[in-house]
């Protein structure tokens, strides 16, 4: 009967295939989002994929917030569990918010210094789904996961950098005329720039998990 009812109960490595599952839609979503910079006619399609690629995270979110709650055994505490979960969702859910400005403005037309942007938004991405397979051994992999982190935060510096680079470029642009152009090219790189913003916050959840479990 033991064996039996324990079989019912998520394994540890359950929460660690559904958290490297979760970062997957991350890399997903931030390429959809590099193909949206391109412009051109594929816009929409491409937003309509990082739309999709929301509702897949947001299944694998529900999928380990419910087995938090039906669990005896986690691999570490239930609070650095939803807090892990929450910001995953919370940097596909600005990639949305991305796509959402940009199909409401019907933008077809992208600055370089917004490419640039997403190109560092792949880049968090990737790095974020290395550091996220790295937790099921998190004391053996903890000198490359403080380096993932580290890597993480400088490009969420690169990007502030950047904004400020582009704001200043569009303000240039459109400062003798067009000003519906400034102010949906503004509400764009405040997007973009909120994107890497997330990752960073994926990157300091990690960390307060290492720091709490090592």
């Amino acid at each position: 009967m033991l064996g039996w009812f324990q079989a019912l109960l998520p394994r540890e490595d359950n929460f660690f295939r559904l958290f490297n599952a979760h970062a997957a839609t991350l890399i997903k979503g931030a390429e959809a989002l590099r193909k949206v910079l391109e412009g051109g006619e594929d816009v929409p399609r491409w937003c309509q994929r990082i739309v999709d690629h929301e509702h897949e995270a947001d299944a694998v979110a529900r999928e380990v917030l419910f087995a938090v709650r039906r669990s005896f055994i986690t691999p570490f505490d239930r609070s650095d569990i939803r807090g892990l979960t929450n910001s995953l969702d919370d940097s596909i859910d600005q990639m949305q918010k991305t796509a959402k400005a940009i199909t409401l403005y019907e933008v077809r037309d992208f600055a370089p210094h917004m490419r640039q942007l997403g190109d560092i938004a792949v880049e968090a991405a990737l790095l974020t789904v290395e550091a996220v397979s790295l937790l099921s051994d998190m004391r053996r992999n903890h000198g490359r996961l403080n380096d993932l982190t580290e890597q993480i935060a400088r490009l969420e510096s690169d990007s502030d950098t950047l904004f400020d680079e582009g704001m200043k470029a569009l303000y240039q642009a459109h400062k003798g005329g067009n000003a519906m152009a400034f102010i949906t090219g503004a509400e764009i790189y405040d997007h973009l720039e909120k994107v890497v913003d997330r990752f960073e916050d994926v990157a300091n959840r990690i960390n307060g998990v290492l720091v709490e479990h090592l």
